[in-house]
């Protein structure tokens, strides 16, 4: 008889050890004597759990209520939710653990507005990053700069419009660019002004510090633009301060057109005598897109007398070979107009390549439009000599090993300019879709030993000895 009463004793404990891992109640933890766990007690998990309970529990009961009203479900008020912290000190005006555990298995939970927002946002932001990753590794490569980016700092209104003419491709090749640049920074120093206890050799390389970074985040910096801009500053910083302000700005100016004389004008008269000399008659030149210096080679040796026709490869996006067709064509020079991929079929009959050059390197290494080294390339399997115009002040101490680590991306344009088609423009039009990227490279390398030579005022050198051309020049690019 005395085991009885022991039995009896023992049976409720189980029942109450199973209320409290279910989650003690206050009336729990009033009839067996322990007190609520405080914020601080609790670990994160705990609190992330009673959290998560709640808002399930305030899911629920909107759910309910809403097929009941006949309406949609209503965000409750945030000032109606009650904070979890109070809910664990008092217990007052919110559910207890047991309860909100009844009510979400009673139904399921309805997300909210704010969290489906979030989770569309989250997935946008997952499918743009899936878009690109096909294409990050060209990341690097500057890309073409808006229209309407705005100027920063103390910018001349004309470096803001050639800006714009640089970033929308109105400007193009390397002594284009480059005349355009020293004429306007000529404008920029006639309209500035020395401030106070400042002289002007010191204060006027900071203001075209700025007018040149606007012209950097409108398009990179060509190599050309750089050299002379490195010239522009040391004429500035070796101005005399005792000078008056207008007599040194007018004398910077002059330096500035006998810049842009002696190193592109003469420059390019004196390679034309040379490069013209390489053409005779009966002979079948081609040349790729467009270099102003090979287009007045050719003039200048149709102009003389000798009888040549000429190829003019080109490609997209840019087609630049129709404007030097163009030109060439107005003067009665016999033409033929081919896109790269025919070059294997004509480049049999060709004599000599003429193409020009962005910029060229202490390693006879030609950075050029992209395509000129495949042009080399095919005309060296084929034992056709190659020729680059360039002149000196293109030449650039760098050694670049290939066109992908420094590069920029032409326009995209439109493939379907000049395509036969038969059916409208909008069906064709490839732009802007989700998985499509545009890739246009605007420079390529041709490797020294794809060179014949190189013709630039300086005589014709050949490509393993570039890196003589600042000695030659008094170290003066």
């Amino acid at each position: 008889m005395s085991s009885i009463p022991q039995t009896q004793h023992k049976l409720p404990r189980p029942l109450s050890l199973s209320l409290q891992t279910n989650g003690p109640s206050q009336n729990d933890h009033t009839s067996s004597g322990t007190a609520p766990k405080s914020q601080k007690q609790m670990t994160k998990a705990e609190r992330r759990e009673i959290q998560e309970r709640q808002r399930a529990a305030k899911a629920a009961k909107a759910a309910e209520a809403g097929p009941q009203t006949g309406g949609p479900t209503a965000k409750p008020p945030r000032s109606a939710a009650p904070a979890p912290s109070n809910s664990k000190k008092s217990g007052k005006g919110s559910e207890s653990p047991l309860q909100a555990r009844g009510s979400l298995a009673a139904g399921p939970s309805v997300p909210s507005s704010k969290s489906t927002k979030e989770s569309k946002a989250a997935a946008a932001a997952e499918e743009a990053a899936g878009r690109s990753r096909g294409l990050r590794i060209f990341s690097h490569f500057a890309l073409q700069k808006p229209a309407g980016h705005v100027a920063k700092g103390d910018v001349h209104p004309a470096i803001v419009r050639l800006g714009l003419m640089f970033a929308e491709f109105e400007i193009c090749g390397a002594n284009a660019r480059c005349i355009a640049t020293l004429s306007i920074f000529k404008r920029v120093i006639q309209d500035y002004t020395t401030p106070p206890n400042n002289t002007l050799s010191r204060h006027l390389m900071t203001h075209l510090s700025v007018q040149i970074g606007h012209l950097v985040s409108a398009r990179p910096m060509s190599v050309t633009m750089g050299n002379a801009i490195r010239q522009l500053k040391l004429e500035i910083s070796g101005s005399d301060i005792d000078l008056p302000e207008q007599d040194a700005k007018d004398a910077l100016c002059d330096k500035i057109d006998n810049y842009i004389r002696d190193r592109i004008i003469i420059a390019d008269q004196v390679i034309q005598e040379t490069a013209m000399k390489k053409i005779h008659d009966g002979d079948v030149v081609l040349t790729y897109a467009r270099s102003t210096v090979v287009q007045k080679v050719l003039l200048e040796a149709w102009a003389e007398g000798t009888q040549f026709s000429v190829i003019v490869v080109d490609s997209r996006p840019m087609l630049e070979g129709k404007r030097l067709l163009s030109v060439l064509v107005a003067a009665s020079i016999p033409c033929t107009y081919v896109l790269l991929p025919a070059l294997g079929s004509v480049i049999s009959e060709v004599s000599i390549v003429l193409v020009g050059a962005h910029s060229i390197h202490s390693n006879g290494a030609v950075f050029s439009r992209a395509g000129t080294a495949l042009v080399a390339m095919m005309a060296k399997q084929h034992s056709v000599p190659v020729v680059v115009c360039c002149e000196t002040y293109k030449f650039s101490e760098g050694v670049p090993l290939d066109s992908f680590t420094k590069n920029e991306l032409a326009p995209p344009g439109d493939p379907f300019s000049s395509f036969p088609r038969s059916r409208s423009p909008t069906s064709l039009v490839i732009q802007n879709q989700p998985n499509l990227e545009i890739l246009n490279p605007l420079y390529d390398l041709t490797p020294p030993s794809s060179i014949s030579a190189v013709v630039t005022e300086a005589g014709v050198i050949p490509p393993d000895s570039i890196s003589s051309i600042p000695l030659a020049l008094g170290r003066l690019v």
